[in-house]
C-alpha cells in the first residue's frame, strides 16, 4: 500500500485551508501525510495547521513568496510519500477521494493523473455560475471529466493533480512558477515517457472566485499563460485556443457593422442571441436554478472576454520577442 503526500500551497487563505483539512480528516483511506507550504502570506495559516496536528500527519513550512509552482516544489522536496497529490487550498473533496485514487492506481497505474472539478451545493450562485462556465462545452470547456479523455494525452491541472515520486525526481518539479506552469509540467513529464490520464471519479469541489471582477483577472491570466506555454512548446498552441479571441473580437465588432454593412450587424445579433439562449438553456438544465442560469451567461462572457484579452495581450508581446525567449530566461533542462 503506497503512502501519499498531499501538498497544499497556501497564500492568504487560512479559512479555506481549514475546510480542506477537515475533508482530509474524513478520508476513508488513511495512509497519507499533509504538507502545507505557506507562500509568503501576510495572513498566516500556521495556527490552522497546528489545530489539526492531533488528527492529521501534517507539517507546515513557510517560504518567501515565489508563486504556486515553486511552493509546490518546496513541498516535493520535503514530502516523504511514494506518490504526491496536489490540491489548491480552495478545494473540497469527498471522503472516498484517496481510496478512489488508490484503487485506480492499483488497477491501471498512472504516473501522472488529474481529476475534474465541480460545484458544491453550498456554493453561492456566482460560484455555481463560474463553475458551470469553466466546465461547459459552450465556453472553453475546461476539464470535462469524460472517460474518453483518458489514455496518455491528458494534461493534468495542479488544482487536482497526482504524480509519482519518480516523476518529480526525473522532471525536477515545476520549471516555472506561474503562467501555465502546471500544463508545462504535464507536457514535460509526458515527453519523458510518463503515462498520464484522467480519473473522472477523483473530482474536487472548486470554490474558485466569488466576484466576476476576480474571475475576469484570473481568466485573463489563463489567456496569457497559453501564450507562455507556446514559448516552450509551440506545437501546443492549437486552433481551438483562439476561440475566445475570435469571440471577443467578433462580439466587439458587431456595433460597427451597423454603419458598414447592416446585414452583418443583424446576423451578428442573431448569432449572439442564439448563443445566449443556448448558454441559458444548458445552464438551467444542469443547475435547475433560474438565477444561476442567468449568472452563467454573464460568467461565460466574462470567461471568454478575459481569456481572449489575456491571449491578445501576451500574443502581441510574443510577436516582438526573440524566438529563443523563455519566461525564466533559460531552456528546459532535466536533472540527470
Amino acid at each position: 500500500m503506497r503512502k501519499y503526500s498531499i501538498i497544499i500551497p497556501v497564500y492568504n487563505r487560512p479559512d479555506e485551508l481549514q475546510d480542506l483539512l477537515e475533508c482530509l480528516c474524513r478520508q476513508t483511506f488513511k495512509n497519507f501525510e499533509v504538507v502545507v507550504v505557506e507562500d509568503g502570506s501576510r495572513i498566516l495559516a500556521d495556527k490552522v495547521v497546528q489545530s489539526f496536528s492531533a488528527r492529521l500527519d501534517i507539517r507546515y513550512y513557510f517560504k518567501e513568496n515565489g508563486g504556486q509552482g515553486f511552493a509546490r516544489n518546496h513541498g516535493f522536496e520535503r514530502a516523504r510519500g511514494d506518490y504526491f497529490i496536489l490540491f489548491d487550498s480552495d478545494a473540497l473533496i469527498e471522503d472516498h477521494y484517496l481510496q478512489i485514487v488508490e484503487d485506480k492506481l492499483n488497477s491501471t497505474y498512472l504516473d501522472l493523473y488529474g481529476g475534474p472539478d465541480t460545484d458544491h451545493p453550498s456554493f453561492s450562485p456566482i460560484q455555481k455560475a463560474i463553475s458551470y462556465s469553466m466546465t461547459s462545452l459552450f465556453t472553453t470547456g475546461g476539464i470535462r471529466g469524460k472517460k474518453n479523455n483518458m489514455g496518455g494525452t491528458f494534461h493534468p491541472r495542479s488544482f487536482n493533480m497526482g504524480l509519482s515520486r519518480q516523476v518529480w525526481e526525473r522532471t525536477g518539479g515545476f520549471l516555472t512558477s506561474r503562467m501555465g506552469e502546471d500544463i508545462l509540467f504535464s507536457i514535460s513529464a509526458m515527453k519523458l515517457g510518463f503515462k498520464s490520464g484522467l480519473i473522472p471519479e477523483a473530482f474536487i469541489y472548486h470554490k474558485r472566485r466569488t466576484r466576476f471582477s476576480q474571475f475576469f483577472r484570473q481568466l485573463k491570466f489563463f489567456g496569457r499563460a497559453r501564450i507562455n506555454i507556446a514559448r516552450y512548446y509551440p506545437e501546443e498552441l492549437k486552433l481551438v485556443h483562439t476561440f475566445p479571441v475570435l469571440f471577443t473580437l467578433g462580439v466587439c465588432s458587431i456595433p460597427f457593422w451597423f454603419f458598414i454593412f447592416k446585414p452583418f450587424f443583424f446576423a451578428g445579433l442573431l448569432f449572439l442571441g442564439l448563443y445566449i439562449f443556448l448558454l441559458f438553456t444548458d445552464a438551467l438544465l444542469k443547475t435547475s436554478r433560474l438565477k444561476v442560469a442567468a449568472l452563467s451567461v454573464i460568467a461565460a462572457f466574462v470567461q471568454l472576454f478575459g481569456y481572449g484579452t489575456g491571449f491578445l495581450q501576451e500574443g502581441w508581446k510574443r510577436l516582438w520577442e526573440k524566438k529563443s525567449h523563455r519566461e525564466t530566461g533559460a531552456t528546459i533542462e532535466y536533472p540527470s
